[in-house]
């Protein structure tokens, strides 16, 4: 509140009015009159104006002025007071037509209230009034001429108070008037003004003063300076404004332009046709209101407008209608494709199954098998014979989980998802997604992707699949998705949960020849430019390249090949060579492919006694090995090398183990290990190797050596041992036997609990190679060596006769 006195005619001081104990109470809400203050105030309650209407017959036109606890009570008694106020003069009353008043009041002095005597038709009460004590010390004026400094600082910062107000403080010399100057005009509750009024002591009323008042100047300061920092940030906004519009207007002009308002009217038009979900097209709908609001040169236009793009241009209900002809199905899977029986029977099974229930979700799929099996190209076929839309998404190495489900839009350049983003290039809600390489997943500090890939790969979840850059849910329930993976143990058991694993073997050499016929070569033929009258090569050439140039459990080897052979006739062809090749003959092929890389070894290997040969299983497919024993002088030690794992080795200290305890059994001298050392071997020293397969093949070559018989050339043998002779089953029997094919061995010693497997394997595997069953270590000897050997009976009492021997002896010693 501001003094309103007469600058000319100053009021009498309170000192010079006389009043008595008794005065009428004024109730004022939301202020507090001061001492030596000039203010308006407005009257309007009854009893209000019942009192004012009666000034004029009081003894002195003087009324007791009290502030009021809470402002809503409209009939306040004595307790709805603050029990000091000021006694205040009538300077002023004015009516107006509505029939309150306006007064104009000056602050007397400081009365207490002792207790209301009448409360009709106005409040009238008994009053003290309190004498302010003098303080004239040192400490009052230093306390004064600080709380005079502060209050010009406020006044500059304050341009709505008059000039005056400056004046005015630095005329009044007394410490206390001084206090009740400053403390009426501050802007501050009237709890905190109430408490100044009631405190009497000079020096504390002026702390208290300062301090509200440092408190408002601080804040005025704050404002100042938010205002500056609004001021320049608009005076750049306003500037770019109008360059902007003056630019637009220019493009307008020169019709480079049809202007912002029609771009964001065909949004708009594009939402309402896109028929998007409720929860979709309200988020657009916010978002495109946000957008006309926005400066179209802002970055958070930029943001805006891509989010809306990618609303509009991912697919919500577009789909693809299905091949349900499951005959010209099956035609295009094996056009496509030769054998892989399994995967094409799952497929027709789905296709059956979508024939009889529409809404039929997409089956999640897992191929695994070694390189080169045509996983990938099988995704692609799949999608061809169903008449979808085909996406592959490599994971090979994908450490981020953003990669999966997107970054979120506060960060600068974010993206959709690979998941979204595939969606995006289908555009249709039904595609084939291929998930390549599942198994090759990293995970770091950026996050898990394939715990990510939980939810997507969830027929239960997927269907609210959430990115984090779209933050709506989308429904991927119609995909079909197909991973793809080498081998299944780095893939997390959560994740290979949710997936049906479908597996893909190598392919058997017949497979190999049919495949090459049917594709490898037409394909190579076509990408050099010849024809099938040029260069024709032959099923032996082919079974040639096959067996002595590739040795791997898919095509991709057997495709360069070709693609050598095809290569080196284009080379004849470009030279001017115009006489058509056949290639039919192991000359023939050596003529563009060079020597062969790979001879079989196996006769060559087993032709010494303790040498045997082993199938084991590798991340490509199965493979055979060899395993060499050999003795030398020594005191019964056994080394074994070819960087073998913990699991290999026990299992040959285990054949070692059965060996001693059934020595006489086999033809062996109890005492062999006395003065011999034995030493284990196994090739490929720089590929580690490890498994409980090779049991049964350590212990054969061991025996072969100590009893100085080979093991047949054409045998090859798998299977986990026991102490107690047992052989136990093994894993990856299909590959092996495969594998086994491949090398042109012809018997095969398979544990007798391994007889299922052979369900998978090819029938004209099964037809060419014969296999033998064995439950006990016994047999596979008599499978496995090219002679039985003969046991060696002690005589009765021997056995005896020498453990009485070992005994004395050890008394002697």
């Amino acid at each position: 509140m501001s003094d309103e006195s007469n600058p000319d005619t100053p009021p009498p001081s309170g000192d010079d009015i006389a009043f008595g104990t008794e005065l009428p109470i004024l109730p004022i809400r939301n202020a507090v009159l001061f001492p030596g203050a000039v203010a308006p105030f407005d009257v309007g309650r009854e009893k209000s104006v019942a009192l004012v209407e009666d000034v004029d017959n009081l003894p002195a036109p003087v009324i007791a002025i009290f502030a009021q606890r809470d402002p809503s009570t409209d009939d306040p008694g004595f307790e709805d007071m603050y029990p000091v106020g000021c006694a205040a003069r009538v300077l002023k009353a004015l009516k107006h037509s509505s029939g309150n008043y306006s007064l104009i009041l000056q602050g007397l002095s400081r009365i207490r209230l002792e207790r209301v005597i009448e409360d009709k038709p106005y409040l009238k009460g008994q009053i003290e009034k309190i004498e302010e004590p003098e303080s004239e010390d040192v400490e009052a004026e230093a306390l004064a001429l600080s709380l005079r400094d502060v209050a010009k600082q406020l006044i500059q910062l304050m341009p709505e108070l008059p000039r005056e107000a400056g004046s005015l403080i630095d005329s009044i010399q007394a410490p206390g008037a001084l206090a009740d100057l400053v403390a009426a005009n501050l802007d501050a509750p009237v709890e905190d003004k109430a408490h100044l009024i009631e405190t009497l002591e000079v020096k504390e009323r002026i702390r208290k003063v300062l301090r509200l008042l440092t408190r408002q100047l601080e804040i005025l300061k704050m404002r100042e300076r938010i205002n500056s920092q609004i001021k320049e940030e608009m005076g750049k906004n306003q500037r770019e404004y109008v360059l902007r519009q003056q630019l637009k207007a220019i493009k307008e002009e020169l019709g480079d332009e049809e202007g912002d308002q029609g771009d964001l009217d065909g949004l708009e038009e594009g939402l309402t046709k896109a028929n998007l979900p409720t929860e979709a097209e309200e988020v657009a709908r916010k978002q495109l209101k946000r957008l006309r609001s926005m400066q179209v040169g802002s970055a958070e236009y930029t943001v805006v407008r891509t989010y809306l793009d990618w609303i509009l241009d991912v697919p919500w209900h577009k789909s693809t209608q299905d091949n349900l002809d499951i005959a010209a199905v099956r035609e295009v899977l094996d056009a496509d494709h030769y054998g892989l029986q399994k995967v094409k029977k799952r497929i027709l099974e789905y296709l059956a199954v979508r024939k009889l229930k529409k809404d039929k979700k997409g089956p999640i799929l897992c191929f695994i098998g070694p390189p080169g099996v045509g996983k990938t190209s099988l995704g692609r076929s799949i999608a061809n014979a169903l008449g979808r839309k085909f996406h592959r998404i490599s994971l090979g190495g994908v450490h981020d989980e953003a990669a999966i489900r997107g970054h979120r839009r506060t960060y600068v350049g974010a993206l959709p998802g690979q998941i979204i983003q595939g969606m995006k290039k289908t555009k249709t809600i039904n595609p084939v997604f291929m998930l390549d390489e599942v198994d090759k997943l990293g995970h770091d500090f950026r996050g898990d992707p394939a715990s990510a890939l939980l939810e997507v790969l969830d027929p239960e979840q997927n269907h609210t699949f959430a990115d984090h850059y779209l933050e709506i849910p989308y429904d991927l329930s119609h995909v079909m998705f197909i991973c793809t993976a080498n081998i299944p143990d780095p893939i997390p058991p959560p994740l290979r949960d949710r997936m049906e694993t479908l597996s893909l073997p190598g392919y058997t050499r017949r497979e190999k020849l049919a495949i090459a016929r049917r594709h490898l070569l037409l394909k190579q033929l076509e990408e050099h430019g010849l024809s099938e009258e040029q260069l024709e090569i032959r099923d032996t050439a082919l079974e040639e390249i096959i067996d002595h140039y590739t040795r791997e459990a898919g095509v991709r080897e057997l495709e360069r090949q070709i693609a050598a052979v095809v290569r080196g006739m284009a080379v004849k062809v470009a030279e001017g060579e115009t006489e058509p090749r056949v290639v039919d003959n192991e000359d023939d092929v050596q003529e563009f492919l060079g020597a062969p890389k790979y001879i079989s070894e196996v006769a060559e290997r087993t032709s010494e006694t303790g040498v045997a040969t082993g199938l084991a299983w590798t991340r490509v497919g199965g493979e055979i090995l060899f395993i060499e024993a050999t003795r030398m002088y020594g005191s019964g030690k056994m080394q074994l090398t070819g960087q073998l794992g913990d699991v290999m080795k026990e299992s040959a200290h285990a054949a070692l183990s059965f060996i001693r305890s059934n020595a006489n059994a086999f033809g062996i001298q109890k005492d062999f290990l006395e003065k011999t050392d034995l030493h284990i071997h196994i090739p490929a020293g720089a590929m580690p190797k490890d498994g409980p397969s090779a049991g049964v093949t350590l212990f054969t070559a061991l025996v072969s050596l100590l009893v100085g018989i080979k093991v047949r050339h054409d045998v090859a043998m798998t299977g986990e041992i026991t102490l107690r002779g047992r052989v136990l089953p093994v894993g990856g029997v299909k590959d092996k036997v495969l594998a086994a094919h491949r090398a042109g061995i012809k018997r095969l010693v398979l544990p007798e609990r391994n007889r299922v497997d052979l369900e998978e394997v090819p029938k004209e595997i099964l037809e060419e190679l014969d296999f033998l069953f064995v439950s006990h270590m016994n047999e596979v000897l008599d499978h496995a060596l090219e002679a039985t050997p003969e046991p060696i009976i002690e005589p009765a009492g021997q056995e005896d006769e020498a453990k009485t021997s070992k005994s004395a002896e050890s008394a002697a010693n």
